[in-house]
């Protein structure tokens, strides 16, 4: 299957949050976060300019972040599918009427 991975550039941000926090609780090693920050560094994603209103708009619809939110908006404002392993990601973007992709565990 060829897809092309589109995501808002919050991304970036949330990548950095998750690696320091694994940092700051002691869950990962220095170079552990160095080898998962040149992983995600090798996934070819091609970032996408988010409408502020569609997101905020579905941040209040759905209870939602702003970080939740601008992957959702970018899904409808792209007209493609939210993949993650967020199960709560999942369930607000079902409940916005964006096709997903899970992913089985």
């Amino acid at each position: 299957m060829d897809a092309d991975l589109l995501a808002p550039g919050s991304v970036h941000w949330e990548v950095g949050n998750a690696l320091s926090a694994m940092l700051k609780r002691a869950r990962a090693s220095a170079s552990q976060v160095d080898r998962a920050l040149a992983a995600y560094g090798q996934i070819p994603l091609r970032f996408i300019d988010v409408d502020l209103q569609v997101a905020l708009e579905v941040a209040a619809d759905h209870g939602l972040y702003a970080y939740d939110a601008y992957v959702i908006a970018c899904a409808i404002g792209q007209r493609a599918p939210v993949l993650s392993l967020d199960r709560g990601l999942l369930h607000a973007a079902k409940a916005a009427g964006v096709e997903r992709v899970e992913i089985p565990r």
